[in-house]
């Protein structure tokens, strides 16, 4: 347990180094431009995961939803293969 001075009022508050934890002053928050890349993140995160052609939706019809299954097998087979060709083509020069 530390301390960690407000961006808000700069006064000192206990901080666990927890970036969604307030002032105890003011209430705002501790985390600051941390906290604000983390929500950003997190938001790119979902949105990469949503955009990705084997995700599956609710409103998926099971054939669809089971395409998407068998395609996200297929292709994890495929980069398994083309990861373990290219380490075989690293280490033949050593």
């Amino acid at each position: 347990m530390g301390e960690k001075k407000c961006p808000n009022c700069s006064k000192w508050s206990s901080w666990s180094t927890d970036i969604h934890e307030t002032c105890e002053h003011c209430g705002a928050s501790l985390g600051g431009k941390d906290l604000e890349y983390h929500l950003i993140r997190e938001k790119e995160n979902k949105a990469n995961h949503e955009k990705w052609i084997f995700y599956i939706k609710e409103t998926d019809s099971s054939f669809v939803r089971n395409s998407k299954i068998v395609g996200n097998f297929f292709y994890t087979i495929y980069m398994a293969i083309i990861t373990f060709l290219v380490w075989l083509i690293a280490m033949m020069p050593g």
